[in-house]
């Protein structure tokens, strides 16, 4: 029985609204509160992602996916397996809690910012215990009931229960780029996807109208479920991310050339094979910045917890340094730039004269739309109507706004008529326009008054005031008014708006100014209010380009125009996501603000996609940055942060490149003139272990000022030369430490490996505190924690040949000479790498 239902469900696009109710033993008003319970425990979740558990076995195998560790693994394993036990185990003990430390940090960090999504996460409204209430998307079930209005995502599939003009955007599935109108009813069962359309689909949005529907299916077995695995989902790599790719290409080429030819070297010079392998795969590991993943997640998820104090929260960690990288903001203008609390100003017939009627017929517009509840119809209906329609209306249907037509229109029935009313953009209503009222019930030809019309426009726009169009025309009693009947409509007059700049704006945009962030305002109003609006800012000089100016250029003229432009006026939906491609073509790291339905493409192109809390739930979903505060200075305070966390990510490359391809370099090449290897396999993972122990801590460090004041961006060429740079600086000693105890101590193999091995930990661990920082060190001390994991490994180190350790290491005690010898040439490395530092960052950028 249960097989038959699941079945009939499994096509509930053929069931009649009654019988979706009986296979899921629901009712119109909802089911309880209990039985949401027992229906989640039976269905889980609603989410595509998988549990937490296996997240962590995730993280945890990750961090053995290296393939060079998995080869030291596999070489150990032989070694064993030829009697080495003893060796065996301690590399095998070292890797293990390399690995560990890997996977401690970050599942820390994966847990924190796990915490701080829970902060934006998407709610829906839902029928239960047959009331309203507001709860997330993962906690609905089958046999819910949900209530939908324009800007929700649709959060499972379902069976449409009412809909009022309910228009649905389902590009991701049907890759038809025009909303699809969603009625109860039922469909044939062999219906395709598209033609569905008494059904919802987890994934889609609701672009107009209001509608309730019944939840059949949710999480893995929607249809969003079924095909995710299917689908190309990844999102574009991240200007950093794309730099971290071809970072980790370029240490695979210098590793493998290295275990190559330092392998043949040995090989050749009659040294074990066995351990020469291992030597090489060591040298490879040491070279490898392998705590690099941790190292970034940590940062990242630092870097989140501090925005998330700053009312800033991330939903995708990589998009943080990305955020320290942007050099363009692109913003919408209302409630960003301004305050987003639009005022009427005014009503006014078609020669710019005080009209009551106009203002009648708009609060009646305003009042009866049943779509996306916007800033423009609150302000109408915030202010009282008296007239006689005010209690005595009706609304009988809707031609919902949309951003082609940019105009809505509402069939009201009053007492003295049955009527269709229009608003929205002048032009777009003058469009479907054949007369106009010039007095009370004396109409004429609207060609003997268009360029009046017009002219009155520009003169109310050019003082800044967002100006709306109306229209009507009368319909029959029985007529139902649809958008094939927009035309031959009478125009009224127009209604005025205003939204004045937030408070301290023009201070906000220099703050982004001297951050090294340029500010776009992309806005659908006309040239003559993105104007008047710049002049507010101060920017009297912006340059504007129009919506129509971007239709008629080719993409190389408007790549060359685009960085250029302060203000994209009369923008089209479409336009927007134009803008920020060309931006980004153009080699900019580009941001986008946008909170409204027609902003989610744009916020999937940007690099960084922003938007506030208050936002539509497609708009919130599709940004990788949510503001808590609708307040451009938590976006300078936010850039800052990703500054920083990017600064503290670059140190830890410099740092581990630079000292490990100095060391590796030294130790290949004393290979082969020694009888004997530098370096043990266990002794140079040790090395790397312990050089690594404070460089965890660098997400902690402070940053220079420098480094906050231009945005950063990823360089591979600079990396490549500080590391040959500082790293051949650190060869250069390393051979001289190789001629003191060659020459001066004559030390035997365990001298010289404990030599080494000290002064290279000592000299990689205080070189630290010199390549962090551009400055003197002294103008730029470490961060706490970095200079206490700093003093505790050098006395570890020092204490290693004296301890239980130096015998399972292979490590002697050094006589005091060495000790004044290692600390002349440390002081002198350090010494010269200040020196180098300061000629590096003159002449090389």
């Amino acid at each position: 029985m249960e097989s038959k239902t699941n079945d009939q469900l499994s096509n509930f696009w053929r069931l009649s609204i009654n019988d979706a109710f009986k296979l899921l033993e629901t009712q119109a008003t909802g089911i309880g509160t209990a039985e949401a319970i027992k229906r989640l425990k039976q269905y889980g979740a609603n989410t595509l992602k998988k549990a937490n558990r296996f997240n962590n076995l995730i993280i945890l195998f990750s961090q053995f996916k290296s393939p060079v560790t998995l080869l030291l693994i596999a070489a150990a394993l032989l070694s064993a397996a030829l009697g080495d036990t003893a060796d065996t185990l301690i590399i095998m003990i070292i890797v293990l809690i390399s690995s560990l430390l890997g996977f401690w940090q970050e599942r820390g960090a994966a847990s924190a910012v796990s915490e701080l999504l829970k902060m934006v996460q998407l709610h829906c409204t839902v029928l239960r215990d047959n009331r309203k209430t507001e709860l997330e998307v993962t906690a609905v079930v089958p046999g819910d009931v949900i209530c939908l209005s324009a800007g929700d995502i649709i959060p499972a599939d379902g069976l449409v229960l009412e809909s009022e003009a309910l228009f649905v955007d389902e590009a991701a599935f049907t890759g038809e780029s025009y909303p699809v109108e969603k009625n109860p009813g039922v469909e044939s069962v062999d219906a395709p996807l598209a033609r569905r359309n008494n059904c919802l689909f987890m994934g889609s949005s609701v672009v107009s109208g209001i509608g309730k529907a019944l939840i059949v299916t949710t999480g893995q077995q929607t249809e969003f479920g079924k095909i995710s695995d299917k689908l190309s989902l990844r999102i574009p790599e991240t200007d950093f991310e794309k730099g971290i790719r071809k970072f980790g290409y370029m240490l695979m080429e210098i590793t493998l050339l290295l275990v190559l030819v330092i392998f043949a070297v040995n090989v050749l010079l009659h040294k074990p094979a066995l351990d020469s392998f291992l030597f090489s795969l060591a040298l490879a590991v040491g070279l490898t910045p392998q705590l690099l993943p941790a190292i970034i997640s940590v940062n990242l998820s630092v870097g989140a917890r501090s925005m998330a104090s700053q009312k800033v929260i991330v939903k995708r960690l990589s998009a943080i340094e990305n955020f320290g990288s942007m050099n363009i903001l692109c913003s919408d203008k209302t409630g960003t730039i301004t305050e987003g609390k639009v005022t009427l100003k005014e009503t006014l017939d078609f020669e710019g004269v005080h009209s009551d009627k106009v203002f009648k017929y708009a609060w009646l517009n305003a009042s009866c739309q049943q779509g996306f509840v916007n800033p423009i119809d609150k302000a109408i209906c915030s202010v009282h109507y008296e007239g006689n329609e005010a209690k005595d209306f009706s609304a009988i249907t809707e031609v919902p706004y949309d951003f082609v037509r940019k105009r809505l229109t509402v069939q009201v029935k009053i007492p003295a008529a049955n009527i269709a009313i229009t608003k929205g953009a002048v032009r777009q209503v003058l469009d479907i326009c054949n007369r106009v009222e010039i007095s009370a019930g004396i109409l004429a030809d609207i060609g003997d008054h268009k360029e009046a019309i017009l002219a009155q426009y520009q003169l109310l726009s050019d003082s800044g005031l967002r100006t709306l169009g109306v229209s009507y025309k009368e319909v029959g009693p029985d007529q139902i008014f649809t958008r094939e009947n927009e035309h031959d409509m009478i125009f009224l007059g127009f209604i005025t708006l205003f939204d004045p700049p937030r408070a301290g704006m023009f201070d906000t945009i220099q703050k982004l100014q001297h951050l090294g962030v340029r500010l776009k305002i992309i806005t659908g109003d006309n040239a003559p209010v993105a104007r008047n609006l710049a002049k507010q800012l101060g920017l009297s000089s912006a340059q504007v380009l129009t919506g129509q100016e971007i239709r008629n250029m080719s993409s190389a003229a408007l790549r060359h125009k685009a960085p250029l432009t302060h203000i994209f006026a009369e923008v089209e939906p479409s336009q927007k996501e134009r803008i920020i491609s060309v931006l980004k073509k153009a080699g900019n790291v580009v941001g986008f603000m946008g909170d409204g339905i027609n902003d989610a493409p744009a916020l999937h192109t940007a690099d960084v996609g922003i938007s506030v809390n208050s936002a539509v739930d497609v708009a919130k979903e599709a940004a990788d940055i949510v503001l808590l505060d609708q307040d451009l200075n938590v976006l300078c305070d936010g850039i800052i942060e990703g500054r920083k966390t990017f600064t503290n990510t670059m140190k830890y490359i410099f740092m581990a490149t630079s000292a490990n391809f100095g060391n590796m370099f030294s130790m290949a090449g004393a290979s082969l003139f020694l009888p004997f290897l530098p370096l043990l396999p266990k002794q140079i993972l040790l090395t790397n272990l312990l050089t690594d122990f404070p460089e965890m801590t660098i997400s902690s460090d402070r940053v220079d000022d420098i480094n906050l004041k231009t945005p950063q961006r990823w360089n591979l060429g600079f990396i490549k030369r500080f590391m040959i740079v500082f790293g051949l600086l650190s060869s250069v000693f390393d051979y001289l430490t190789f001629a003191v105890l060659i020459f001066i101590l004559h030390a035997n193999q365990k001298v010289f490996q404990t030599g080494w091995f000290t002064e290279s930990v000592v000299s990689a661990v205080l070189i630290v505190l010199v390549v962090r920082t551009r400055l003197s060190f002294f103008k730029s001390l470490p961060g706490k924690y970095l200079s206490i994991t700093t003093i505790a490994i050098l006395l570890l180190v020092l204490m290693i040949p004296y301890s239980p350790l130096a015998s399972i290491f292979g490590f002697v005690a050094l006589s005091w000479k060495y000790y004044m010898l290692m600390l002349a040439t440390v002081t002198a490395y350090i010494l010269s790498a200040e020196l180098a530092k300061r000629w590096f960052y003159k002449k090389i950028k």
